[in-house]
């Protein structure tokens, strides 16, 4: 079971990312209080060890507050995680899709864009199905597939 590590809310497109202890998912919209609610990536999602693993290839300690993901999240693989439904703390979010990185990680720190590009390094993005609080220390999970259960 991994769990959530950080959280951070950007009021604003292009603006600084808060870092918080406690936010609020809202089913449909995403993180309460960010400028990305409503939008086609409700919340985005970045793996604790994916970017430890850019890290060691930059040769350099990096926030992850640079990535402007709004949770950090350790314990689980995003990778082609296209579908599936995470459970984190109470709240429930279905990955939509790869949050690729773009040129502007590169403008964080020289490399980073490269780092992040293969196995979904970048994060995965989704919408919130259900919603509630979420925390720092959360637990998070994948939900059981169940497409793939065989009718008994």
């Amino acid at each position: 079971m991994g769990r959530v590590e950080r959280i951070w809310v950007k009021r604003f497109h292009g603006g600084p990312m808060d870092e918080v202890e406690v936010a609020r998912l809202v089913p449909g919209r995403g993180l309460e209080g960010s400028a990305d609610a409503d939008g086609r990536r409700q919340v985005t999602i970045l793996s604790a060890e994916r970017w430890a693993r850019a890290q060691d290839e930059l040769g350099a300690e990096v926030d992850p507050a640079l990535r402007r993901a709004n949770l950090l999240v350790s314990g689980v693989d995003l990778t082609e995680s296209r579908g599936r439904v995470l459970a984190v703390g109470t709240s429930r979010i279905r990955v939509k899709g790869e949050t690729r990185p773009c040129r502007l990680m590169d403008e964080q720190h020289p490399g980073l864009q490269d780092a992040l590009h293969l196995d979904w390094g970048g994060g995965a993005h989704g919408e919130v199905l259900s919603g509630g609080p979420v925390a720092v220390g959360d637990p998070v999970n994948w939900e059981p597939d169940r497409s793939a259960r065989r009718p008994d």
